[in-house]
């Protein structure tokens, strides 16, 4: 797909789908509470089908109405009906993830596999974790992945309940390994004790797991982000959950102002959204852009003079991406920290990038934890080199770097359809910018 330069600055409202990250927890604590959730403004992208559709598989009545954006889930109190499933959840992380943890609830033997991307992203944390609290969760086969504990799955997990206990799991490749503990961890047989044994990555996201099932309910103790303590108790059903609009899909909309000038306005998000990629903001306003945060929308103008900045983006990794497209504009280097985690993503995030902005022309230099990019098109915008972006399937890839090519002409995204994963309609969006 070639993308079409804006030659003017930009003066657009735009609207974003729910967030992926809220629409999948609140499908796991739906399916766990006693009763009928009716989720509205629900992600429908390819991350959330799978997710539903395993829910379906296992037994659940799970109703799904793209058109309102609307999910109703009628959970069974901690009860799972199949007694024996094989679950495909494509490369849809968080599913793998907060589906593995689930499981360990239920009465039977199930299986859980995913694309060949995601048998190559690790779970051997969780795997151990839920181990130590007398789970039988298995590799189906080894990964010839060089990441800790070569555990990716597919996995079998033969479960009579989850007994509980205590158990230490890694924060360093995946926060989610920790959000998918504590939200089955109230239906476990007995109290569940959990310690940090790394430091945590994405800190914002355990926050948000967090407050979503205090919405439904539960609440936990914890000691800050070292140990987390779960007891015995039930989700309510909620007869309406609105799911806020996705923050990181929001980051490209706010980013477009910073390399075409002018003002975008995001609605339906607002600075007190429990995403964590709401920091995001911080950074455009490092740069030099204005924010103005209203109760319903947020609006990000853009300056004639982009500042670099050095940033640790580990609380907010999905959105380094954006900030790395955004920095050859600037007028001084952007050295992106803290982000090791997003080697093990859709693709390697960290490599991907930086070989994609060189096929454009950018100067840039990879580093274990991130990259330092040079303002390339800023001193010389004739350094820029027409190509195809090559996605590696991941979302993020085709989002981010279609913005380059709002302001040059020569910008063509290979398989701009893998953006269903999250965010269906983006280049309609995106096209619809003015």
């Amino acid at each position: 797909m070639k993308i079409t330069p804006i030659t003017h600055p930009l003066k657009a409202t735009v609207r974003v789908p729910g967030s992926k990250s809220l629409t999948n927890r609140a499908l796991l604590i739906a399916s766990l509470a006693d009763g009928t959730t009716h989720l509205t403004n629900a992600l429908f992208s390819d991350d959330s089908r799978y997710f539903a559709k395993a829910l379906q598989t296992l037994g659940f009545d799970v109703q799904l109405d793209e058109v309102a954006y609307s999910m109703i889930v009628t959970g069974l109190g901690g009860k799972i009906p199949a007694k024996k499933a094989e679950l495909f959840i494509g490369n849809a992380g968080t599913a793998a993830r907060f589906l593995s943890a689930f499981l360990t609830l239920g009465n039977g033997e199930y299986v859980l596999d995913g694309e060949p991307r995601m048998r190559e992203r690790p779970i051997g944390d969780l795997v151990d974790s839920l181990t130590q609290l007398g789970a039988m969760i298995m590799p189906v086969e080894r990964s010839t992945l060089n990441v800790r504990r070569q555990i990716c799955p597919p996995v079998k997990i033969a479960s009579n309940g989850l007994p509980g206990g205590k158990t230490a799991i890694a924060g360093d490749i995946s926060s989610q390994f920790l959000s998918a503990l504590l939200m089955v961890a109230p239906y476990a047989q007995s109290e569940i004790e959990i310690t940090l044994s790394t430091d945590l990555n994405s800190k914002p996201y355990v926050d948000m797991t967090i407050a979503i099932m205090k919405d439904f309910g539960v609440e936990i103790e914890r000691d800050n982000y070292s140990q987390f303590t779960i007891r015995s108790a039930s989700y309510l059903p909620l007869t309406n959950y609105p799911i806020e609009s996705d923050a990181s899909a929001a980051s490209y909309f706010f980013a477009a102002p910073a390399i075409c000038g002018g003002t975008v306005r995001v609605e339906n998000i607002s600075r007190k959204s429990i995403q964590g990629d709401i920091a995001f903001l911080d950074v455009f306003k490092q740069m030099g852009c204005q924010v103005i945060e209203g109760e319903n929308f947020i609006e990000v103008t853009g300056t004639e003079s982009l500042i670099g900045v050095d940033v640790d983006m580990r609380d907010i990794p999905d959105t380094a991406q954006t900030l790395a497209v955004i920095a050859p504009f600037a007028s001084s280097p952007t050295r992106i920290r803290g982000i090791a985690s997003a080697r093990v993503k859709e693709t390697d995030r960290v490599s991907a990038t930086c070989t994609e902005l060189k096929r454009l022309g950018v100067e840039v230099e990879e580093h274990e934890d991130g990259m330092t990019i040079y303002p390339t098109f800023n001193l010389q915008p004739s350094t820029f080199k027409p190509a195809t972006v090559q996605t590696y399937n991941d979302h993020r890839m085709a989002m981010a770097f279609s913005l380059i090519g709002l302001r040059f002409d020569g910008v063509t995204i290979e398989n701009p359809s893998c953006v269903s994963k999250t965010f269906p309609n983006y280049f309609e969006v995106l096209e619809a910018l003015q």
